[in-house]
């Protein structure tokens, strides 16, 4: 089973990228790290087509199974960095995979809106979302030791649990 996890965060040391290592260990799966993956800006010319970081993520999503997609909230939203990424692929990518979503909140405003744009987007790429998700409020966090709190972790455990349920039926 190849299971891409994509951390949606531009920035080298935040949560979200926590997050995202934590849950691409568990699941055993590819990293695509956007903190340090380096997109062009997509303006949907064909020659960024080109671009080797693109034709790596392009790879990378042509060979996957399922997905985990990270995103902090910014401003009410998902990271544009996610988005970007997430242009430059199409639904010939996510198709009836399965596909699961995290949210890392900045403060006490949530982050159910960009689990929110993110479920959209993944509804107009042919994702199969599953239903669960998680919002990470910065609380669930030991930043000094760069990994989730022990009830956090059994959160994710929690939700990985259902994503296991959906990949065992949607993925043979």
């Amino acid at each position: 089973m190849n299971i891409v996890v994509i951390n949606g965060t531009p920035r080298k040391y935040g949560r979200t990228r926590i997050a995202a290592k934590h849950v691409a260990e568990k699941l055993d799966a590819k990293l695509v790290d956007l903190s340090t993956l380096e997109l062009p800006l997509f303006n949907g010319e064909k020659e960024q087509k080109d671009h080797a970081e693109v034709q790596l993520l392009e790879k990378t999503a042509d060979e996957a199974d399922a997905f985990v997609w990270l995103s902090p909230e910014y401003h009410s939203g998902m990271s544009g960095a996610l988005k970007n990424c997430l242009d430059f692929l199409g639904g010939d990518h996510f198709r009836h995979k399965p596909t699961l979503l995290f949210s890392v909140a900045g403060g006490g405003k949530g982050g159910i809106n960009s689990l929110n744009q993110m479920r959209t987007i993944g509804r107009g790429l042919y994702a199969n979302v599953i239903p669960n998700q998680l919002v990470l409020d910065p609380y669930c966090f030991i930043r000094e030791e760069d990994k989730l709190a022990d009830e956090a972790s059994e959160q994710v455990d929690f939700v990985l649990s259902e994503f296991k349920w959906y990949l065992d039926r949607y993925t043979k």
